[in-house]
């Protein structure tokens, strides 16, 4: 009972682990968000991505060679016999694992959702996976079936097994798919918007960062302005300016003042660019040029004026505003004084998303041009009332029928923030007309989805496999059945003849400290042990004696 417990608890981990494991490698779409999630949780900057991935492929790699040592001892006939440190080993990844999920699911359930969306691109690839290991497992199924003697365990684990396979057989009908379609059907290729300029490539939301992305010839970007103490609209994302210059150096003692609360004056003695090169948040720094890399460890903070000189000609830009504090001096104007300096720049109206509900009549009056852009999801009908004629939504808040319906009602989908070409591959598939990204210089080589399966060749390569898959199976449990009594017999001794330890032998196999006489009593009690089990033959006593005794 304790073997069959101990059993269960290593086949729950297993998954367990399988799918923390498959969950953080498919996340990393999303590391540097984690990272900065972690951030703003603990108040320091770190890569917690590196560790964890490491951590969750060590822990699934131990628990996966339990498994098969266990599988290969029950395929001769042997129990388990855990040892007490791979015992502790077990129960500590298992807690580790369902810990940390549950954190996860507490502190970040939107996260979750990545898991589903990257079936999409996986899930016909896992199936053939999964359908290979449960066929290859037939062997030890039917080897245990063979050897089973009660009808009733035989019948459990038969249905059983039974029951996993069909269930497999008829997975692929539950699973859907945007890339599971006619390559004619294939809409355009996403629009690719530069996620604060190219911030693989150079600091965020510097300057720097903003002529990379022109230099990619990106549809648009993206920026965050704030508006300094002095009046002075600039680019910073968070509220604080400690994680993207060294204003902990430069002005420790306002280090955790809002960056609005700076004069511009301030701000313009501050560095930041040096962090990129320390932190390395994308691990590109390493691959930039000599000259990038000096250049990149001299930027400053920059003006929102800056910026729109070098994007205003051919690039469109989506602008997310930071709410003032109640104290500064232009917490009701700030809007007025942001439109003026955009206007100012000569950029053409149609080029500029506005995403910040706040004043957006104004906003309509002043620059008429502007595509009124939302962050909220909201039914079709209510965002045309409003005058929205563009979403930017966090790509797991949209299904594919969302993407099907905007597009019905004439409203544009663009979805941050993308950064894996699969992930990119899906949402091209489902018809979605742009993505913001931080990652704009890989996914502008995309060329084509990285998967495309017509449905009828689905089919046939589905309905393929469950064929093969059943023959095998079939052909597993004939050739267990069929083959002579006498073979199993001897095969069970030869290959599982810890099994049929009895007292004596196990006493024998501890006795290196006895004295020879206790040692010959026993290999004589065990000689006549063993004929009395059937052994006959002096070749298969010599197998397990000493010295030919």
């Amino acid at each position: 009972q304790w073997e069959r417990l101990w059993f269960l608890i290593l086949t729950s981990s297993f998954f367990l682990t399988l799918v923390w494991f498959y969950f953080w490698w498919e996340v990393h779409n999303d590391y540097d968000e984690i990272n900065w999630f972690l951030y703003n949780r603990m108040g320091y900057w770190s890569d917690w991505s590196i560790p964890i991935l490491v951590t969750t492929a060590a822990g699934f790699t131990y628990i996966t060679m339990l498994l098969i040592l266990a599988l290969c001892h029950i395929a001769v006939g042997q129990q388990m016999n855990l040892h007490w440190l791979h015992k502790i080993g077990l129960v500590t990844t298992l807690i580790t694992t369902v810990v940390t999920m549950s954190s996860i699911a507490q502190l970040w359930d939107d996260e979750w959702e990545m898991v589903f969306i990257s079936l999409q691109a996986t899930a016909p690839f896992l199936h053939i996976g999964a359908l290979a290991a449960v066929t290859a497992l037939s062997w030890l199924v039917a080897g245990q079936f063979a050897r089973t003697e009660k009808a009733t365990s035989q019948m459990l684990m038969f249905t059983a097994y039974l029951a996993v396979v069909v269930a497999l057989y008829l997975v692929p009908l539950t699973i859907s798919s945007p890339c599971i379609m006619e390559k004619k059907a294939l809409g355009p290729k996403p629009a690719i918007l530069g996620h604060r300029g190219a911030p693989m490539l150079a600091p965020e939301n510097t300057l720097m960062s903003f002529q990379k992305a022109v230099e990619q010839k990106v549809f648009g970007v993206q920026a965050d302005v704030v508006l300094s103490y002095d009046g002075v609209p600039f680019l910073m994302h968070d509220k604080t300016l400690r994680r993207t210059t060294n204003v902990e150096e430069v002005f420790p003692e306002r280090a955790y003042e809002h960056s609005s609360m700076f004069n511009w004056t301030d701000l313009e003695k501050l560095n930041a660019g040096e962090w990129f090169l320390q932190n390395d948040p994308f691990w590109t720094a390493g691959s930039l040029s000599r000259a990038d890399y000096l250049e990149a460890a001299n930027q400053s903070v920059c003006r929102l004026e800056d910026m729109l000189e070098v994007i205003k000609d051919n690039t469109s830009l989506i602008l997310n505003f930071q709410d003032l504090p109640a104290a500064h001096p232009y917490y009701s104007t700030y809007i007025n004084i942001t439109l003026e300096t955009i206007l100012a720049s000569g950029i053409r109206q149609q080029a500029v998303m506005w995403l910040p509900d706040t004043e957006r009549q104004l906003v309509r009056q002043v620059a008429p041009g502007f595509q009124q852009t939302s962050g909220l999801k909201l039914d079709a009908e209510r965002l045309r009332e409003k005058g929205i004629v563009r979403l930017n939504l966090r790509y797991t808040k949209v299904t594919n029928e969302d993407v099907r319906d905007y597009t019905t009602a004439n409203l544009s989908v663009n979805l941050y923030t993308v950064n894996e070409p699969w992930l990119f591959s899906i949402l091209w598939c489902a018809g979605v007309p742009s993505v913001t990204s931080d990652s704009s210089h890989v996914l502008r080589k995309v060329p084509f989805p990285i998967w495309l399966m017509p449905p009828d060749e689905y089919h046939l390569i589905w309905i393929t496999s469950d064929l093969i898959s059943f023959i095998v199976i079939v052909g597993v449990f004939i050739f267990q059945k069929a083959v002579p009594d006498t073979l199993l017999v001897s095969c069970r001794w030869r290959l599982g003849s810890i099994r049929t330890y009895n007292p004596e032998q196990i006493m024998l196999s501890a006795a290196v400290r006895r004295s020879s006489q206790d040692v010959k009593i026993m290999k004589e009690k065990l000689i006549f042990s063993e004929i009395n089990n059937g052994v006959e033959t002096t070749d298969e006593l010599s197998f397990c004696s000493e010295n030919g005794y």
